[in-house]
């Protein structure tokens, strides 16, 4: 990974602005603080944001640090894990992602977690523990492939252990910040 500027800053800051809209419509919904207009205008700009990613998919491959910068990246990331209404397109971008991850190119933290995304998403058991649901009763996370190996698959992808990390969960989504409905989320950890 690289000190240098991204080689395309137009991508870097169109993904950075997607990423950060995505972002503050999806804290108003855990909030609760949407309305039905505005929950489809979020809906809305997820599948934009997901096409806008499948096209810098498909002319880059993924959007790395080298490509658009840790920030940008981190945003493609982003918008790939809340492409939640299009697994296949999850599914692609995971893997590309994992090509990057190898190529370090990317952080294989994000790649965890959208790897876990995508099973959640297709009804499998995660694998490092990454997703979880907020309901109004509080934090659950989402069945698991091993989990008697569960913090040591975490650390080998330089994941807290799981206490570490819905301690984190708690402190940010109060009593008060929590959904009435389910709502499947991703740790705050891969920042």
């Amino acid at each position: 990974m690289t000190t240098a500027g991204p080689q395309r800053p137009d991508l870097a800051r169109e993904l950075i602005a997607r990423a950060q809209a995505s972002a503050a419509c999806r804290a108003q919904r855990v909030r609760n603080q949407l309305d039905a207009v505005q929950l489809g205008q979020g809906r809305h700009a997820d599948h934009a944001n997901t096409n806008v990613l499948r096209r810098i998919l498909s002319e880059h491959d993924w959007p790395g640090h080298l490509l658009v910068g840790p920030t940008a990246a981190r945003a493609a990331w982003s918008i790939a894990l809340h492409s939640d209404y299009e697994p296949d397109s999850q599914r692609a971008a995971t893997t590309l992602l994992q090509r990057a991850v190898q190529a370090g190119d990317a952080l294989i933290q994000h790649w965890a977690h959208l790897h876990d995304r995508a099973l959640v998403n297709n009804g499998h058991a995660q694998e490092y523990g990454t997703q979880l649901l907020l309901r109004a009763d509080g934090i659950e996370v989402c069945p698991l492939r091993a989990p008697e190996s569960l913090d040591e698959l975490r650390a080998s992808v330089g994941l807290p252990p799981l206490a570490v990390a819905l301690k984190t969960v708690h402190r940010r989504y109060t009593p008060d910040h929590r959904a009435e409905n389910a709502l499947t989320v991703a740790f705050p950890e891969a920042a």
